[in-house]
């Protein structure tokens, strides 16, 4: 074989990812890997399909309508958790995501990555992504104490919580948008006799908005699912009235549904397999989202 041949058999092999080697080796990872796959989606199907089943029964407009009620176990519905959900996010979004994109283009653009100290931010922020949940809710308790908040449960508390969780996505994923957008489009701005401030407003921010607003809604969906930092501060699990403002005690769509699941009535178990199902539809919302505004205002360059 030439070596023009020999090197064109490379390039399609490296363009295309795939590889005529069938040893015995490389066959059995690969039945690995679809095994793998196979496994873990069959058993998110089961898991999906086993709680629609169970909760079946309570997919009614009262199941979004109504409150907790413990006269009427089947008629019980989840309208102040889903209304505290929402709530949650909106604060939770106004506090992480402008802090978060702020913080994640400071680290690229314009700190020296020589400087101990941000290279010591750098270092913690990959660190505090893998911190537990409920880590940032005894942090969240410490803030509001600190802050002289004495009434717990209440919307700030559960919006700091919150916000403190999914900071380090935002910027993990904010530098990453930034990082890919092509160093050529900087110096062209520079170029032109442009600032690094009005470079980076005007030409970097805007090329790099499809991977931030996909980043932030990825949190912003990994929030709304997250009960545990709400119970460090005492959300309570059964409402029977909207939340009105920040200082509003409020409840949230997982912490019910934790409440009611752990209930020895069968019809609280069914009303918390719906509402999983209807936070699963809120979660796949914020995804499609995300890969609708990925897709929109994607760039190639």
């Amino acid at each position: 074989m030439s070596l023009a041949a020999t090197t064109a058999r490379d390039t399609v092999r490296i363009a295309t990812g795939r590889s005529r080697d069938r040893n015995p080796g490389s066959m059995v990872f690969l039945g690995a890997l679809w095994f793998s796959l196979f496994f873990g989606v069959m058993v998110l199907v089961v898991l999906i399909l086993d709680t629609a089943i169970a909760g079946a029964g309570r997919f009614d407009a009262e199941l979004l309508t109504g409150y907790d009620s413990t006269l009427s176990p089947e008629r019980t519905g989840f309208r102040a958790g889903i209304l505290g959900s929402l709530w949650l996010m909106l604060f939770t979004a106004v506090m992480a995501v402008p802090l978060g994109i702020a913080a994640a283009v400071y680290l690229e653009e314009f700190a020296d990555g020589r400087r101990w100290y941000n290279r010591l931010i750098e270092v913690n922020l990959q660190n505090l992504a893998a911190v537990p949940a409920i880590v940032y809710g005894l942090l969240a308790v410490a803030v509001m104490a600190t802050a002289g908040f004495q009434r717990k449960g209440i919307v700030l508390g559960g919006a700091i919580a919150l916000a403190l969780l999914i900071l380090p996505v935002i910027i993990i994923t904010t530098r990453e948008a930034v990082r890919a957008v092509p160093r050529e489009i900087r110096d062209g701005s520079l170029a032109l006799g442009a600032t690094t401030w009005q470079t980076t407003w005007r030409q970097t921010l805007p090329s790099a908005v499809p991977g931030i607003a996909t980043g932030t809604i990825l949190g912003l969906s990994r929030a709304i699912g997250e009960a545990a930092p709400l119970v460090m501060l005492g959300l309570a699990s059964s409402l029977r009235f909207d939340p009105e403002g920040l200082m509003s005690p409020i409840t949230a769509l997982p912490i019910q549904i934790y409440g009611l699941s752990s209930s020895s009535q069968e019809a609280y178990k069914e009303a918390a397999s719906a509402a999983i199902i209807v936070l699963l539809v809120m979660i796949l919302g914020l995804n499609a989202l995300a890969i609708y505004i990925r897709n929109k205002f994607q760039r190639s360059w």
